[in-house]
């Protein structure tokens, strides 16, 4: 316990919890980015696929 006390008065401390919440924006962001890249490529190969089955 007194070591989690020591943690939370010094700077480190504060400094590493901002590089851990940028750390977590920066994962946020690509998670959707990448989901959103998912979606147009699920969307573009659907629309492929409509049209190769009306050209049969």
């Amino acid at each position: 316990m007194r070591n989690f006390y020591r943690l939370m008065r010094s700077t480190r401390a504060a400094t590493a919890v901002e590089y851990g919440l940028i750390l977590a924006l920066v994962f946020l962001a690509a998670v959707v980015a990448v989901s959103n890249v998912a979606n147009s490529t699920g969307n573009m190969w659907g629309k492929v696929s409509n049209a190769a089955d009306a050209n049969m």
